[in-house]
């Protein structure tokens, strides 16, 4: 049995796709990134005129992507520590990745899930970091 999952708080998805999925005991959380509800501006991107990156936040992105992964936990009815999967994307490493990982290390200083990271020449939306989670949801 498969459940869709759309948090009212978290951002739009930007295609035909669920927030998450819920498939038993495992919640398949699609690649969420730091934009925010019902904004154009998005948390710690300065855009030029064209639309491209003039510059951005690496931090701020960070805690954004992480509050929204949080909100759709929430509402999926899972919490924070039901984390057992992240998969990273990056669109600098080199320049990233240090602070990535230390704001990564204060969100999950009590579980540890695994986690692979990854740098990629582009995101979908003029972002430079997005996540993907798996959870598992214990039903007892």
């Amino acid at each position: 049995m498969t459940d869709k999952i759309n948090s009212s708080r978290a951002p739009e998805p930007v295609g035909p796709y669920p927030h998450a999925l819920r498939v038993g005991n495992f919640l398949f959380l699609s690649g969420i990134g730091p934009r925010e509800r019902g904004a154009s501006k998005i948390p710690g991107v300065e855009l030029g005129p064209d639309g491209e990156i003039v510059s951005y936040d690496i931090e701020t992105q960070c805690h954004a992507v992480f509050r929204n992964v949080r909100m759709i936990l929430e509402d999926a009815g899972a919490d924070w520590p039901d984390i057992v999967d992240v998969t990273v994307f990056l669109t600098n490493m080199k320049a990233d990745f240090a602070t990535f990982n230390r704001i990564y290390a204060q969100y999950f200083a009590d579980n540890q899930p695994c986690r692979t990271t990854i740098e990629v020449g582009a995101l979908p939306t003029p972002i430079a970091i997005e996540v993907k989670v798996v959870a598992w949801i214990n039903q007892e």
